[in-house]
C-alpha cells in the first residue's frame, strides 16, 4: 500500500535524512536491525569499528560477505526521494531533462530513469524496446496524487540479464529471478521452483501483517509506558519538592524540639543557680554569725587568762561557759550544702548522633502492577492470601510495607485481624484466622489506591469442607476411576494411582489441573511413593493375575525397573527410605517387608502381630514406621530392626478412636495423621500415639492413601468417590 504523503514541502525530512551525514539518503541500505543509512556512510562507519554497531540502536550487526554492498537497498526510501524530487521540480516551465527544451516544459516522469520528460521525449522514450517496460507518470497524475502513486516504483532488473525485469521467485534458492533465469539457472525441477512474484508477494504481505499484529500490541504497550514515564518525569520535580518540604518540616520540627528543650534546660540552670546561690548565702550568713560569736568568746577567754586576776577569772568563768555552751549547742552545718549546678546528658551525644542518622529515610516508590490470589479459607485455621507486585517488565518489585493495607471483614461486618508479611521480593502474605464461616470481604490497597478487583470475596468454609476436589468419575485425562493412593512429587504436585485405569496422573496441588499422565504395566496398581531421585515407586497386587511386582517409573513416566522378589505375595502400601531401601506392606502375608533397592529381602517384620495391614508411613529421624491395620482398628509402630515399639488406637466412632484405618502419613514434627475408612475421620496423633485433634471428616467415600503437601494440606484418595480431596492441615 502506498504511503499517503501530501506535498513535497510536507515530506518528513527526518524520514528522508540519513542519521549519520544528516543529508538526504544516497543509495540507502538497510541493516539487519531495519535502520537505514547511506551506503557511503555505512562504509565509512564500518572502517571505524569492528564489530559493526548500528549508529542508531547500537545493535551489533554482521555484514554479508560482500560487505556494505551486500546489504539490501531500501527501495521504498528511494521511491520517496524520487517522488519528493519530482513533486519539487515538476512545476510550470520546468525544462525537459532530455532535450532541455523550454517551449512545452516537462510533462512526465520516467520512474525507472528518474528524469523529467517533455511530451515529445516521452513518445520517443516509449519507442525504445529496452525502455518499453519503464513506468511513465504524467504531470497530471503527480499533481492529483495525495500520496505516492502505486505505479511510482522503479522496476527491479536482473543482475545477470540487465534488460530483464525480475518477475519470478525461486523458493528453494530464495532468490528473485527473471524469465531468462527460469530457462537457464533456475529451471523448474527438484532443486528449483520459480513462482510468479505476485503470489509470493501476497504471502509475504500476509506474513508482514502477522508481524505487524505481533508488534502492534507491544508497540502500544511501550508507547503507553513511555507516556507514563514522561508523565512521571514531569511529576518527579513535584514529588521531590514535596519530599524536600516534608523532610525540611520534619527536621525543622526536630530542631524546634531541641531548641525548646535547650531553652527549658538553660532556664532551669538559671533557676537552680539562683536557688543554690540563695542557699549558699543563707548558710554563709549563719557561718559568719557563728564565727563572730566564736571569735568573741575566744578573745574573751584569752583576755581573762592573760590579764585577769584570780578573782576576775573566778567571776567570768561561769559567764564564758554559758556562752560557749550556747554556741556549741546550735552550730551551723559545715558540710551539707549545694555547691554547683551541673548539666547531665540524658542521651549520649554518640547515641543521639546515631538516632539522628536514622531520623528519616528516603525511598523511591515504584509504580507496580498488583495482583491478589485468594487461597481457599477454612474457619479457625490460619489462612493466607497472596499479594504480588511486579514492575512494568513483569519482574518482581518491592513496595514499602506502610504502603500496603489489607482489611478483612466477616459476614456481619466485624473486622478480622490480619497480618502482612513480605515472604520474598514482590510477594506478600496476608494471613488471618476467621472465627465464622461465610463470605468475607478483603479490601487491599497499595499506595492508597484500591487494587484491581478489591474488595475480594473470601469464602470461609467449615473444616469438613475440602478446599479442593481433584478429578471426578471418568476415563478422560483429568478424571479418575478408582484412585487408591497419592504421593507428592519433587515439584509439589500430586501423583495419583488410578487402580481402575492402570495409570498415574499428576495434578497441580494448587489448582487441581491435570498436568500429565502415564500408563503403568501390570494389573492392580495400588501403592505409590517417591524415591530421592524423584522417581515413582508403585506396588502391584496379585489380584486377579498373580502378577505381583514393584515397578519404578521416571519423572517422565518411563518404566526404569521392575522388581519381582520371591518374598512378595500381595503388596499394598509402600514407603521409600533415603538410601533406596523400601518398606512394603504385604497384605497377603500379613506383614511388612524391608527390601534392598534391588528388591532382595532384608527382614520380614510384624508377622504374627498384624492382621490386615494396608498402608505405611516412615519417620526416618526416629527409625520408626507406622502401619495401619484395617481389621484390628489400630496402628502398629515398629523400628527398622523389626521390633514392635508400641500400638495405639481403639475401635470406635468417637474422636481419638479408629475404625478401619487406611491412609497414614507423618508430618515434619513427628505427628501421625490417620484416616478412618469407616467414618472418614481424619485425625492427628502425637509421636507417642496420643490423640491431638481431628482435622476434618472426609466427604469422599472410601478414603485410602493420604499424603501431606508442602503447603500444609492433606490429600486423600477416595476410591469410591472417584476423586482426591484436599483438607487444610495447619
Amino acid at each position: 500500500m502506498a504511503s499517503k504523503i501530501p506535498d513535497s514541502h510536507n515530506f518528513d525530512e527526518q524520514f528522508l535524512t540519513c542519521p549519520v551525514c544528516m543529508l538526504h539518503f544516497r543509495d540507502p541500505r538497510v541493516l539487519p536491525c531495519l535502520h537505514t543509512f547511506c551506503r557511503e556512510c555505512l562504509q565509512e562507519w564500518a572502517t571505524k569499528q569492528q564489530p559493526l554497531e548500528c549508529p542508531t540502536c547500537r545493535t551489533q550487526v554482521s555484514l554479508p560477505d560482500q560487505g556494505v554492498d551486500g546489504l539490501r537497498t531500501n527501495f521504498y526510501v528511494n521511491n520517496l526521494l524520487d517522488f519528493a524530487a519530482v513533486k519539487k521540480g515538476a512545476g510550470p516551465g520546468v525544462p525537459c531533462q532530455v532535450c532541455e527544451g523550454k517551449a512545452e516544459g516537462a510533462r512526465s516522469w520516467c520512474v525507472q530513469c528518474a528524469v523529467l520528460l517533455c511530451e515529445s521525449c516521452t513518445n520517443t522514450h516509449r519507442k525504445f524496446p529496452a525502455m518499453k517496460g519503464h513506468q511513465i507518470v504524467t504531470q497530471e497524475n503527480l499533481e492529483a496524487s495525495e500520496g505516492v502513486p502505486s505505479s511510482f516504483q522503479r522496476k527491479a532488473f536482473c543482475p545477470k540479464h540487465e534488460d530483464q525485469v525480475l518477475t519470478f521467485y525461486c523458493e528453494p534458492c530464495q532468490t528473485l529471478v527473471c524469465v531468462a533465469c527460469t530457462v537457464v539457472d533456475h529451471r523448474p525441477g527438484d532443486k528449483h521452483n520459480p513462482v510468479e512474484i505476485g503470489s509470493v508477494a501476497e504471502r509475504k504481505k500476509r506474513d508482514l501483517q502477522k508481524l505487524l499484529a505481533n508488534i502492534e500490541p507491544r508497540e502500544k504497550d511501550v508507547r503507553a509506558s513511555l507516556k507514563e514515564i514522561e508523565g512521571e518525569i514531569s511529576e518527579l520535580p513535584t514529588s521531590a519538592d514535596a519530599a524536600v518540604e516534608q523532610a525540611t518540616g520534619y527536621f525543622d520540627q526536630l530542631m524546634a524540639f531541641l531548641q525548646d528543650r535547650k531553652k527549658e534546660v538553660v532556664t532551669e540552670i538559671v533557676s537552680r543557680r539562683q536557688e543554690v546561690e540563695k542557699c549558699l548565702e543563707t548558710q554563709k550568713e549563719a557561718m559568719e554569725f557563728e564565727l563572730a560569736g566564736l571569735t568573741s568568746a575566744s578573745e574573751f577567754c584569752k583576755q581573762a587568762l592573760e590579764h585577769g586576776s584570780d578573782v576576775h577569772v573566778i567571776g567570768v568563768e561561769g559567764q564564758a561557759r554559758q556562752r560557749v555552751d550556747e554556741l556549741m549547742t546550735t552550730p551551723s552545718d559545715l558540710t551539707a550544702r549545694p555547691s554547683q549546678v551541673v548539666f547531665s546528658e540524658g542521651t549520649a551525644v554518640a547515641e543521639f548522633r546515631d538516632d539522628v542518622a536514622r531520623a528519616g529515610s528516603i525511598q523511591v516508590k515504584v509504580k507496580a502492577k498488583v495482583s491478589v490470589e485468594i487461597k481457599p479459607a477454612v474457619v479457625e485455621f490460619s489462612n493466607i492470601a497472596l499479594l504480588s507486585t511486579v514492575d512494568k517488565n513483569g519482574q518482581p518489585c518491592s513496595v514499602l510495607k506502610d504502603d500496603v493495607t489489607a482489611t478483612l471483614t466477616d459476614p456481619s461486618g466485624q473486622a478480622v485481624p490480619t497480618q502482612l508479611q513480605e515472604k520474598d521480593r514482590g510477594l506478600w502474605e496476608i494471613s488471618y484466622t476467621p472465627e465464622v464461616t461465610g463470605n468475607h470481604r478483603l479490601e487491599v490497597k497499595v499506595n492508597g489506591g484500591a487494587v484491581a478487583g478489591s474488595p475480594f470475596d473470601v469464602k470461609v468454609q467449615s473444616r469438613d469442607t475440602p478446599v479442593l476436589t481433584i478429578g471426578r468419575e471418568g476415563s478422560e485425562e483429568g478424571k479418575l476411576s478408582c484412585p487408591s493412593d497419592v504421593a507428592v512429587d519433587m515439584d509439589g504436585n500430586i501423583a495419583v494411582v488410578d487402580n481402575g485405569k492402570k495409570r498415574v496422573q499428576i495434578f497441580d496441588a494448587k489448582t487441581g489441573q491435570s498436568l500429565r499422565s502415564f500408563p503403568v504395566d501390570g494389573e492392580s496398581p495400588w501403592g505409590i511413593d517417591m524415591d530421592s531421585n524423584g522417581q515413582f515407586v508403585l506396588t502391584f497386587g496379585n489380584y486377579p493375575t498373580g502378577n505381583q511386582a514393584i515397578r519404578v517409573y521416571s519423572r517422565e513416566g518411563k518404566l526404569t525397573k521392575t522388581l519381582k522378589p520371591d518374598c512378595l505375595r500381595d503388596p499394598f502400601g509402600v514407603a521409600v527410605l533415603q538410601g533406596g531401601r523400601m518398606v512394603v506392606v504385604d497384605w497377603g502375608q500379613q506383614s511388612c517387608l524391608l527390601l534392598q533397592p534391588d528388591g532382595s529381602l532384608i527382614r520380614d517384620i510384624g508377622k504374627g502381630q498384624l492382621q490386615d495391614p494396608w498402608f505405611i508411613a516412615v519417620d526416618e529421624s526416629r527409625d520408626l514406621f507406622f502401619v495401619t491395620d484395617f481389621s484390628a482398628h489400630r496402628v502398629f509402630v515398629f523400628d527398622l530392626e523389626g521390633k514392635l515399639k508400641f500400638i495405639f488406637g481403639e475401635q470406635g466412632w468417637n474422636e481419638g478412636e479408629l475404625y478401619n484405618p487406611t491412609g497414614i502419613t507423618v508430618d515434619p514434627a513427628g505427628n501421625i495423621v490417620v484416616v478412618n475408612c469407616g467414618n472418614g475421620r481424619l485425625q492427628v496423633f502425637g509421636p507417642d500415639g496420643t490423640y491431638l485433634r481431628t482435622v476434618a471428616t472426609v466427604k469422599g467415600r472410601g478414603p485410602r492413601g493420604i499424603a501431606l503437601t508442602p503447603d500444609n494440606h492433606i490429600a486423600v484418595a477416595c476410591i469410591d468417590g472417584r476423586c482426591v480431596e484436599l483438607y487444610r492441615y495447619k
